[in-house]
């Protein structure tokens, strides 16, 4: 049973006309006869008596007019509510992050939206990359980081950053003396922490492995996840290589600039829909947060 069948049933027992019925639903008279006839088999019984002369409701169709007019009232009300229900729900805005990292960078920009006129209410999710990615293209998130945007798929990208590369290393070990460094000084520097494939940003992959090159297995501690590699480096067991965002530097670490490496340049991944103008503003908050940082380079001793 659907509205429609209750909408023609009513006017046809108001007009006991098929004809006027159709012309105040604005639908053809066929239309009106075959939701009447589905609705009586529904129902399994006569609504109304037709014959070529004329049309009148029988007993259960008399009887019927009052639980039609109830249940479209209802179906009414239903609608009405749950608009209004929609209407002071704030808007959700899902945010996936590979990393705690991430998690940090965005801080600054959720506080700012938080503080405008019915700011999107944002659900963050902290999972690893593929399968973030698949989030995003199923539309449970409406946006992802990457430093190399996936291709294909509908999906689009934002430029939000441009990120050097730079040694982390606890203040005590010997690299810390150094103001900037050099891939061959790194290789001399003993051991390094290393995120496997494809926990590391792809595009800091090949910069990991230039550092990487000769060094004996021994020599390289290889993590989970970044975070265990910066533990490692802020426990003085060796060094790594960090993409550096200042607004999420970890205290207890120094982070020292390598010239000769390329910067990264950090995206937001996103589908269009019809979060576009919130998850706009958001990353233009973002953006801005992100320039807004203190600049590269060594921390103080």
């Amino acid at each position: 049973m659907n509205t429609t069948q209750l909408e023609c049933f009513l006017a046809v027992a108001n007009h006991l006309n098929f004809s006027r019925a159709a012309e105040q639903l604005r639908i053809t008279q066929p239309a009106v006869s075959h939701q009447i006839r589905t609705l009586e088999d529904e129902l399994g019984v006569k609504l109304f008596h037709r014959t070529s002369k004329n049309v009148r409701l029988t007993p259960e169709g008399f009887q019927f007019t009052q639980y039609a007019g109830e249940i479209l009232k209802l179906a009414g009300l239903s609608r009405t509510r749950v608009r209004d229900l929609r209407a002071a729900t704030p808007a959700r805005l899902g945010i996936g992050c590979r990393s705690t990292l991430e998690l940090r960078l965005l801080l600054p920009a959720l506080r700012a939206m938080r503080e405008e006129e019915r700011p999107p209410l944002p659900l963050l999710r902290l999972i690893p990359f593929d399968s973030l990615e698949n989030l995003l293209r199923e539309g449970d998130i409406d946006v992802m980081f990457a430093f190399q945007p996936p291709a294909g798929g509908g999906l689009r990208s934002r430029e939000l950053a441009r990120c050097p590369v730079v040694c982390a290393c606890a203040p005590d070990h010997p690299l810390a003396r150094e103001e900037r460094l050099t891939v061959d000084r790194l290789r001399q520097a003993g051991p390094m922490a290393a995120c496997r494939p494809p926990i590391a940003p792809p595009a800091l992959l090949p910069l990991q492995a230039r550092v990487m090159a000769d060094r004996a297995p021994g020599e390289v501690l290889f993590c989970d996840q970044q975070e265990i590699s910066l533990a490692l480096a802020a426990a003085g067991y060796a060094f790594t290589l960090a993409v550096d965002f200042p607004s999420a530097r970890l205290p207890g670490l120094r982070y020292i600039p390598i010239p000769e490496l390329p910067e990264l340049r950090f995206h937001a991944v996103y589908l269009p829909g019809e979060h576009d103008r919130s998850l706009s503003r958001f990353l233009s908050l973002l953006s801005g947060a992100l320039a807004e940082a203190p600049g590269g380079g060594p921390e103080p001793r």
